[in-house]
């Protein structure tokens, strides 16, 4: 929210009261708390005048620095308050000069002298802080109270993150609400609202409210990234890398890591897509046409109109279309596939659960006592109150029978449109509430998931989320045009997303709203199939390649056979995304910090460590990327590329840039048509030309693998039965193996569980 008029005033009624010196400091064990009153104490007469802003330093974890800025503190507490992970810690030191916290290489320094400030420190560097002025409680004349923040920005500073934003990935000059929204993939609302943003500067700000936090980066203050929230008080945690990957990785520490997902779910769903007519005969038709085409298929979705229409959500298959529906399930069992449901936590007035909900208190209320109901998605809609812990059990028998019937998984959707005039069976506040209602709808799904199908077997397909979200994974990018405008949004969205803490991310290939022309089809193909999740799904038009045009089919064909070949290294992606909070799809800022090229690349991406994906946006194949420093190699096609440069090819429907990083070594699995295989059966690792003295250790299912070169003899260990392809190498002897001819360099198979390969020099 803007405070000011300019730079000099303030908004007409709006007045700001800053602190302006340290009154006195109160310390416990780990953290210290600093009253400051925003005018100068000259003698005994100004003690009796406020306001005094109290300021608590505390730490939650090494290298994160909570700050608490409370004016009025008999607010009552209300919830609902994120989950957090914390083991305080710190050490604090106050002397007339400063008051000062220290948890692991990270300091918040709060002056003691003529001037306020504070800075946080770590380094040997000041990372931000906050100057005069910057601090505030403000009133904003109509009974409004807000709390504020602003946090310095350097000229070489950017900030990127909170949540899933769709216009340019650097957010500064940017005004953001975090408030979720339907809104799109076009406008400045987004579904998946995070109040945490990540900085190439060594630091990330996450801003512990779960309500709205309005942001204002670098736009009313330009060289200060501007928070707040309404109300007495606000948290906020500084968390220090240095690096994208290290501030990631402790931000997800504190407010949890992305669950393991299932391999099955890394291969392609089909869905029947929102308003079209299908029956089962038309969804047995989509996967005999699948199977006759050689098209790998592992989930088959069903969307809203599985269900009676007028009556979402009643969780009874529409009897008139689908008569025998634990039959039909069964039948796609034997098929080999998963089944996937739509689902939202709304009742339509008209569905008979309506008036279970109604009577049992299930569904949220107004403050008069009446159920809350509109008529935007579904006639006479009311919302089930996810925080009454019978309402949650009552919404869940009803999915548990699905799972009992054979369903597997669900397709999460909405959860955005929660209204604020309406009170919660545990007394939440509703502003608060709002964003966090995705979180108990999402949390309580995942969790009837895991207890059903197990730990490692539970997956949903969710579009809203807020902080914490990332646990309850995939989330897919919601509601897109098919355009080429709009696949580059959505990709701006799900390098954001990752930015925001999110391990998994996908999105409709061809887009939702209207029906991609072929062009747009086979490119979108590309781009869904290396993301880490790939559905082919749409409005009111079928996403069946064979009605695009045949080349449509070879496309799908070729990209989801490569993805299958790929499990072994997208399964060590998925790894760091649930074992370190790092996301499978990566901005290149993430694997690139001290590359200034990188800060601004929104049309490009690193899956996993090394390979970098360029989506093609053009029907003629014309693409423009940059390559890091180092010699690159295209995957498809093994030709070298200079990197420390933009390039610009040209490519075939059939091909896309996607390069390997210098030195990587890249495991290909033996199998196409599945992405649930034993991966480290005939697993091919594909070195690209390591540096003398370096060491690569690659983990393929239970087996280590390990390629270290010395001069020109390079070294590799591991077992079972497993090939190395030498990319653009010539080799001069081989022990433990048997080599061949390769259209990319030279092909061995390994004999034992070592394998020595002496180098003849590059090609």
């Amino acid at each position: 929210m803007k405070f000011s008029d300019g730079y000099w005033m303030m908004r007409e009624g709006v007045r700001a009261f800053h602190p302006v010196e340290v009154l006195d400091v109160d310390t416990r064990p780990g953290s210290f708390t600093v009253h400051a009153p925003v005018e100068r104490i000259r003698h005994r007469g100004d003690l009796l005048k406020g306001p005094v802003l109290t300021v608590t330093c505390e730490s939650p974890m090494p290298d994160v620095i909570g700050v608490t800025l409370t004016h009025f503190a008999g607010e009552k507490r209300r919830g609902p308050d994120f989950e957090l992970a914390t083991d305080p810690t710190g050490d604090v030191f106050v002397d007339d000069e400063a008051a000062t916290l220290t948890s692991g290489a990270l300091s918040v320094r709060v002056g003691r002298g003529e001037e306020w400030g504070v800075d946080f420190l770590a380094g040997g560097r000041r990372l931000t802080g906050s100057a005069p002025k910057a601090q505030a409680v403000i009133d904003t004349g109509d009974g409004r109270h807000y709390v504020r923040e602003q946090l310095d920005l350097a000229v070489d500073h950017f900030v990127y993150g909170l949540g899933e934003r769709f216009g340019p990935l650097v957010k500064n000059g940017q005004a953001v609400d975090v408030w979720n929204a339907d809104g799109g993939t076009a406008s400045e609302q987004a579904y998946k609202n995070v109040p945490f943003y990540l900085t190439n500067a060594g630091y990330g700000v996450f801003v512990d409210h779960p309500g709205r936090v309005s942001f204002e980066v670098a736009s009313e203050a330009v060289a200060r990234t501007q928070f707040s929230v309404e109300g007495q008080s606000m948290r906020y945690f500084v968390i220090y890398g240095p690096t994208p990957k290290e501030i990631l990785r402790k931000y997800t520490a504190l407010t949890g890591r992305p669950a393991r997902l299932p391999e099955w779910s890394f291969g392609l769903w089909l869905s029947t897509s929102f308003t079209t007519s299908y029956d089962e005969e038309t969804v047995t038709s989509f996967i005999e046409g699948m199977a006759s085409r050689k098209l790998p298929l592992s989930v088959f979705h069903f969307d809203c109109f599985w269900m009676r229409e007028f009556q979402w959500c009643d969780f009874e298959w529409d009897p008139r279309v689908f008569p025998d529906p634990e039959g039909m399930l069964r039948r796609l069992r034997d098929r080999g596939l998963r089944v996937c449901v739509w689902i939202n936590p709304y009742i339509g007035q008209r569905s008979p659960l309506f008036e279970e909900g109604r009577s049992h208190g299930y569904l949220l209320k107004r403050p008069d006592g009446d159920v809350w109901q509109w008529d935007k998605w579904q006639p006479g809609l009311a919302v089930v109150d996810f925080t009454n812990p019978e309402a949650r059990d009552w919404y869940l028998a009803k999915l548990e029978a699905l799972l009992d019937m054979g369903v597997d998984c669900f397709k999460t959707d909405f959860g955005e449109r929660i209204p604020t005039d309406v009170v919660y069976h545990d007394g939440s506040d509703p502003e608060r509430a709002h964003n966090y209602y995705t979180y108990l709808y999402n949390q309580a799904v995942f969790d009837l998931l895991r207890k059903n199908r197990g730990e490692a077997d539970a997956v949903v397909f969710a579009r809203s989320a807020t902080t914490g979200g990332q646990r309850f994974p995939v989330h897919w990018g919601g509601d897109a045009e098919s355009t080429f405008e709009a696949m580059g949004e959505s990709l701006r969205g799900g390098l954001s997303l990752g930015m925001s803490g999110f391990g998994y991310w996908s999105h409709d290939i061809g887009g939702f709203e209207g029906t991609p022309d072929p062009g747009l089809f086979k490119r979108w193909i590309a781009f869904g199939l290396l993301s880490s999740h790939s559905r082919l799904h749409g409005s009111h038009s079928y996403r069946v390649p064979w009605l695009f045009d045949e080349e449509s089919v070879e496309v799908l064909r070729e990209f989801t056979h490569l993805k299958m070949r790929l499990m072994p290294y997208l399964a060590g992606a998925a790894r760091q995304a649930y074992g370190e909070g790092l996301p499978m799809m990566r901005a290149m800022l993430v694997e690139f910090p001290d590359d200034p090229a990188c800060t601004h690349l929104e049309r490009q991406y690193m899956l996993g460590d090394d390979l970098l994906v360029a989506p093609v946006f053009s029907s003629d194949g014309e693409v423009s990327y940059y390559v890091p420093g180092g010699v690159w190699t295209h995957y498809l096609t093994g030709e070298r590329v200079e990197g420390g440069r933009w390039v610009r090819e040209r490519h075939g429907f059939d091909s896309m840039p996607l390069l390997v990083r210098p030195g990587a070594v890249v495991p290909e699995g033996a199998v196409e048509d599945r992405p649930d295989y034993d991966h480290a059966d005939g697993v091919t690792l594909r070195v690209y030309e390591p540096a003398d003295g370096a060491s690569v250790t690659t983990q393929v299912g239970d087996t280590t693998f390990t390629t270290t070169r010395n001069g020109e003899n390079v070294r590799i260990t591991g077992g079972g039965a497993w090939n190395v392809l030498f990319v653009n190498a010539r080799v001069a002897g081989v022990e433990g193996g048997e080599p061949s001819d390769h259209p990319h360099g030279v092909l061995i198979e390994a004999t034992g569980d070592e394998l020595v390969v002496t180098l003849e020099g590059e090609s």
